[in-house]
């Protein structure tokens, strides 16, 4: 089965705010191990391939860099998905774990979860987007780790963010956004959270042919 994978949005945020750097390293780690020849093979976001998951990591790490330091702008105004989703430019293997590692800094200062922010055109509490910030490196890490062969395991302070944040997602899923909640069980707390966000945690690459 695959999702939706637009930019997830949601309204409860944990009392205890998160630290994005180990989930930003693990994601950074599967970025690198990216093969050229897995660029156009399909990922768990339904009709997207590798080069477009990459694209748009590639944006969504710039906008969510810019909404921790309050650079509301050109970065956070627009929909990274409005214009489709176009190919990984030249450097992505470098520059998306580069922009990774600077989200993750611009999150640890104390004052970017204070006040009103802004990604993706949509205004929230700093607090909540930087939750968002989150979800959007992991669940994309794990999907761009299932798709080109990889793992993808979040540290557990991730994990328990994450499960608190999808309690308050619809089951029956948003459109453009992620599917209807999966049937999982005797599953991981973070195959739960896949399955909240209409992924299945079981999803294979499709093999050739």
């Amino acid at each position: 089965m695959s999702h939706a994978c637009g930019t997830v949005t949601g309204m409860e945020t944990p009392a205890n705010l998160p630290d994005l750097a180990s989930a930003a390293q693990r994601l950074s780690d599967v970025v690198r191990d990216v093969h050229d020849s897995q660029l156009d093979d399909l990922t768990p976001c339904e009709g997207r391939t590798v080069s477009q998951l990459l694209a748009h990591l590639h944006g969504l790490t710039q906008a969510f860099r810019a909404s921790a330091d309050k650079e509301l702008g050109p970065l956070t105004d627009t929909n990274p998905d409005q214009q489709g989703w176009p190919q990984a430019s030249p450097g992505w293997r470098e520059e998306v774990p580069r922009h990774a590692g600077r989200l993750a800094t611009a999150w640890q200062r104390p004052e970017a979860w204070t006040g009103m922010t802004r990604a993706g055109g949509f205004d929230a509490p700093a607090e909540v987007m930087g939750v968002v910030a989150l979800s959007e490196i992991v669940l994309h890490g794990w999907d761009l780790a299932r798709a080109t062969g990889q793992e993808f395991v979040p540290d557990d302070p991730s994990v328990a963010v994450l499960t608190s944040y999808v309690e308050g997602f619809d089951p029956s899923g948003t459109p453009g956004m992620f599917g209807p909640a999966v049937d999982v069980r005797w599953a991981t707390d973070f195959d739960r959270v896949l399955a909240r966000t209409g992924r299945d945690p079981g999803w294979q690459a499709p093999g050739p042919g």
